[in-house]
């Protein structure tokens, strides 16, 4: 073979294989950006956050997650927008952050950056018992029952006790304990609940603080406000009354006066003597 139709040869494979491979390259690059999904980096918690805590530079983190980023995430190259934000429900490690999640810019932190606009937080006292044995946790929802004695009969002589539910549906922003001082001053352990109600509500709480307060739990997903009558401590016993005593008998002994004796004088030849007898007419 021409050994110049040879050099040919070599040198058309040698360029036909580079172009294969620069096609094969191609062909490759765009088969993986197909498959490959697209990412999108967000600010998420570097550690878990408590609820109230102001957000700063250490407490934040970037997470790469594939597809769109959801509703509401703050995006990595937003993340100074969260900066001295208040955190208003606990958020955990790797999370991303949602702004839903945190307080608005200014607002500072703490239960008062939880408070929606129009809404008040307000404070009850209960004790460890009645409240539903500590599993009065923020998020929860709960009914305000009250018990007591009724203003008008406090002074009067049939005094009876009456529990009525004053609130439903409330929800539980935070549960703590604090200590005060009782009659003895000393000091005591109060546990605090403090609901999330309108400023009506909020009248209507600080009068019942008055009374025995206690939280009845409820389901969250049941918003039912349901029609309770209030009840007192005679429908316990099926409304009956307690029974009067019976008066007491009183028995009138007539003393009469003792009969007179009489007397008989006996004689026995030069003796004589006296028999005395109890005569019913007294006469002798």
């Amino acid at each position: 073979m021409n050994r110049r139709l040879l050099t040919i040869l070599l040198v058309a494979l040698f360029i036909a294989f580079i172009f294969t491979f620069i096609v094969y390259r191609v062909i490759q690059k765009q088969s993986t950006a197909q498959r490959a999904p697209a990412t999108v980096r967000l600010v998420a918690a570097k550690t878990d956050i408590k609820l109230g805590t102001i957000l700063s530079q250490d407490n934040l983190t970037t997470v790469e997650i594939a597809g769109v980023a959801p509703k509401g995430a703050i995006l990595a190259r937003d993340g100074g927008t969260a900066l001295g934000r208040g955190v208003i429900s606990d958020l955990y490690e790797g999370e991303p952050i949602m702004d839903a999640r945190l307080a608005p810019a200014g607002s500072g932190g703490g239960l008062a950056a939880t408070i929606p606009q129009g809404m008040r937080a307000c404070a009850v006292k209960v004790d460890d018992v009645v409240n539903v044995s500590g599993f009065v946790t923020p998020g929860m929802r709960v009914d305000v029952i009250i018990s007591g004695t009724p203003p008008g009969l406090q002074s009067t002589a049939q005094q009876t006790q009456v529990s009525r539910t004053l609130l439903q549906n409330i929800q539980v922003l935070s549960a703590g304990t604090e200590f005060q001082k009782d009659n003895d001053g000393k000091a005591k352990q109060v546990t605090v609940v403090n609901l999330l109600v309108s400023p009506e509500q909020a009248e209507t709480l600080s009068l019942a603080s008055n009374f025995s307060i206690r939280l009845v739990l409820r389901n969250p997903l049941d918003t039912k406000v349901a029609a309770v009558a209030g009840t007192d401590a005679s429908a316990l016993f099926g409304g009956v009354a307690a029974a009067s005593p019976k008066p007491t008998k009183h028995i009138v002994v007539h003393k009469t006066a003792a009969p007179e004796p009489f007397s008989i004088e006996v004689l026995n030849g030069s003796k004589s003597s006296q028999e005395k007898f109890a005569s019913p007419g007294g006469h002798q």
